[in-house]
C-alpha cells in the first residue's frame, strides 16, 4: 500500500531577486539616535518613518498646510481630554492660530468651568456615589444651567453662552479654561450635549427644553464650521459616540448642500481604536477626497507631542 504521505515538490518553485522587491519596511526611514542635548526638532525628525511615525508625521503636515493656506481647523474635545491636563497646550495652540473652532460634549464643558472656577475638576466617582454627593456641587449644577436658560431666551447657542460667562466674569483660573480662551481669542465654541448624561442634568435648575435648545443651535454653528474643512483638519480627541456622530451628522449636511471637502484631513486621537471614531471620523467622512489617521496613545502625551512638532 502506497504511504498516504506525499511530501510537495519544490523543485520548481520560482523565486526573484530581493533587490526587487517593495518592501514596507526601509533602512531609510529607521529611527536615529540622537546625541544628548539635541533639539527637539532633531528628536521628532529623528522617528521612524513607519507606522505611528509616519501618522504623526501626516498629522503635524495636515495642520501646517491647513494654517498656512488658511483652512479651516476643528478640534473636537471629549472630557478626558481636560482631566488629562492638557488644556494650556490647547490654548497655547488656539493663540498660535492652530484651532479655528473648539467642540466638546457636555461633559467637556462642566470638566472646563470647573477648571476655571476652582482649579480642579473630575470627583472620585466611587467615594461620592455611596452617600449621595456624586455630581452635587452646587456652583458646577446652578451656575451652568442658569447660563444655559439665559442663552435660550437670549437666543445663543450653549458654548456660545458659556465661553461669554467665563470669558467676563474672569474666574480665578480663566487662563487654563478653554470656553474663557475661546472668548477672548473670537474662536467659536459649541456644545453638544445628550440629555440625561451629565451631573448639571441632576439639578433643579435643568431645563431640557433650554439645554436641547441651544445644544441644537451650537449643531447648527457646528456644521458651518464643517463646511469651512476643504482643505483642513478635524481632529477628534477622547469622544467615542457624541462627537463621532455629530460630526458626521454635519458632513453629511455639508455634501447635501453641495459644498466641497476636498482635501479634509480627519484625525482620531485615543488610547483605543473604538468603532465610531474609526468609522464616522476616520474612514467615511474621507473616502475617495480626503485622507484618515488614526493615533493611538494617550492624550496627555500626543496633543503636547503634536503641538511641540507643530511650534
Amino acid at each position: 500500500m502506497a504511504s498516504p504521505y506525499i511530501e510537495f515538490d519544490l523543485s520548481g518553485v520560482r523565486t526573484y531577486p530581493l533587490a526587487s522587491r517593495r518592501s514596507k519596511a526601509r533602512a531609510e526611514d529607521f529611527a536615529r539616535p540622537v546625541p544628548a542635548g539635541a533639539s527637539f526638532a532633531d528628536w521628532f525628525n529623528a522617528l521612524p518613518d513607519i507606522l505611528g511615525g509616519h501618522d504623526l508625521r501626516r498629522v503635524v503636515s495636515a495642520l501646517t498646510q491647513a494654517k498656512a493656506s488658511g483652512a479651516g481647523i476643528v478640534w473636537g474635545i471629549g472630557a478626558h481630554v481636560i482631566k488629562t491636563g492638557v488644556s494650556p497646550v490647547l490654548v497655547d495652540l488656539m493663540e498660535r492660530g492652530y484651532v479655528s473652532a473648539l467642540a466638546m460634549n457636555g461633559a467637556g464643558v462642566i470638566h472646563d468651568f470647573e477648571i476655571a472656577m476652582s482649579g480642579g475638576t473630575s470627583e472620585d466617582v466611587d467615594e461620592a456615589l455611596g452617600p449621595g454627593r456624586f455630581g452635587m456641587a452646587e456652583e458646577t449644577g446652578r451656575v451652568l444651567n442658569e447660563v444655559i436658560a439665559h442663552a435660550a431666551t437670549a437666543g445663543k447657542g450653549l458654548g456660545q453662552a458659556v465661553a461669554e460667562h467665563l470669558g467676563s466674569s474672569q474666574p480665578p483660573h480663566a487662563k487654563n479654561s478653554l470656553a474663557a480662551s475661546c472668548h477672548r481669542l473670537g474662536i467659536p465654541l459649541t456644545v453638544h450635549v445628550a440629555v440625561g448624561t451629565d451631573i448639571i442634568h441632576m439639578h433643579s435648575h435643568a431645563s431640557g427644553a433650554a439645554i436641547g435648545e441651544t445644544s441644537l443651535r451650537d449643531f447648527r454653528y457646528f456644521t458651518s464650521n464643517v463646511a469651512r474643512l476643504a482643505g483642513g483638519v478635524y481632529l477628534n480627541c477622547g469622544s467615542a459616540v457624541v462627537l463621532p456622530e455629530v460630526f458626521l451628522k454635519a458632513v453629511a449636511l455639508v455634501r447635501n448642500q453641495g459644498i466641497s471637502l476636498d482635501g479634509l484631513t480627519t484625525v482620531n486621537i485615543d488610547f483605543l481604536r473604538m468603532y465610531r471614531p474609526q468609522t464616522n471620523v476616520v474612514s467615511r467622512p474621507t473616502a475617495g477626497t480626503g485622507t484618515g489617521i488614526s493615533l493611538v496613545g494617550h492624550h496627555e502625551i500626543l496633543i503636547p507631542l503634536i503641538a511641540a512638532a507643530l511650534t
